[in-house]
């Protein structure tokens, strides 16, 4: 096991730097000027060439690339062009919204998709009206499904809010920017449940997709494992099915969609940015789309750096879930 972790830590260094060496890349075949992004359309041109020696842009691109990466290992992301904040201030501002979203879709995708996959293995009544739901939703895109959901269950039925985080003026903004989880340190039971009802349509949105490619997975590795002979011992015992599923069978099976789960969170992410746009969801989906329309790549890279930590750092806490559910990997 320390083997492992170290292997996957390694790579997950080397994974970094090629993302911090795509991303200069894109800044560096950029069209637009990032001094005359910062300083607007009315700076001299002898203040241009001022700031973009003292930026350093005049530099080698290998020493360019090497600063870089040195203001990154630091925290320094750079200098956005639209707020005149540092990125790392504005992502510590959007951050907690898109982090709550993407657990709670993530806890969503996971429950259906192992509802789904037991839920059609062994059988139960119903199971085949919920795996056509599934499959249906999963056939179209989060934001479409964003879309339809707003139609459905806040302009028709009215029983969900559409945008925002919550409706309540008072609630609480610390301390983890969770609403959520601040809410139960504050004993807010009143903002909770309005989080959650805000949470759940945006949530939905993203979960479905996800929800159907990790239950198909894990549908296949528990078929599979059924058939195994301590499989057929156990069930000679005298066992019930749902106890031999829970004891002998949901362990050796989980791997598999454990390592969908990783493939999934990627899509996920991108998801989230767009289903944040349509429920007006102040997260860095929002951050991301207000950067673009004026080139602000500081905002664009920190964000896209980010997501990508993230993916790896998830990605390499799914290898070792693998190997602790099956001691059998090897490093």
């Amino acid at each position: 096991m320390p083997m492992l972790i170290a292997k996957r830590l390694a790579a997950v260094v080397v994974i970094l730097l090629a993302l911090t060496a795509v991303l200069f890349t894109l800044q560096q075949s950029s069209t637009a000027d990032p001094v005359k992004t910062m300083l607007g359309p009315g700076a001299s041109r002898q203040l241009v060439l001022d700031t973009r020696k003292k930026l350093g842009l005049d530099d080698p691109l290998t020493a360019q690339y090497v600063r870089y990466v040195e203001h990154l290992v630091h925290g320094d992301l750079g200098t956005s062009y639209r707020t005149r904040r540092a990125v790392s201030t504005d992502l510590g501002t959007f951050l907690p919204a898109t982090v709550e979203l993407t657990l709670f879709a993530l806890v969503l995708a996971l429950l259906l998709a192992v509802g789904f996959a037991v839920a059609t293995t062994l059988r139960w009544p119903g199971a085949n009206a919920f795996r056509l739901l599934l499959l249906v939703g999963a056939s179209a895109p989060a934001f479409l499904l964003a879309i339809g959901g707003i139609i459905i269950f806040y302009k028709q039925l009215g029983w969900l809010p559409a945008t925002g985080r919550t409706d309540i003026l008072d609630a609480p903004t610390g301390p983890t920017g969770l609403l959520t989880v601040d809410a139960v340190l504050h004993a807010r039971p009143d903002v909770l449940g309005n989080a959650l009802q805000h949470l759940l349509l945006p949530g939905l949105a993203i979960a479905i997709g996800p929800a159907v490619s990790i239950g198909r997975v894990l549908r296949s590795s528990l078929v599979t494992t059924l058939r195994t002979d301590y499989t057929r011992t156990a069930r000679a015992k005298g066992l019930r099915e749902v106890q031999v599923m829970r004891k002998h069978v949901l362990r050796n099976s989980i791997g598999p969609a454990l390592s969908m789960t990783g493939l999934q969170v990627g899509l996920m992410f991108a998801g989230v940015l767009v289903v944040e746009l349509i429920f007006a969801w102040p997260g860095l989906g929002q951050y991301t789309a207000q950067s673009i329309p004026v080139d602000d790549f500081p905002a664009i890279a920190g964000v896209m750096l980010l997501l990508g930590v993230a993916y790896v750092l998830i990605n390499t806490v799914v290898d070792l879930l693998q190997a602790a559910a099956d001691p059998r990997i090897e490093a």
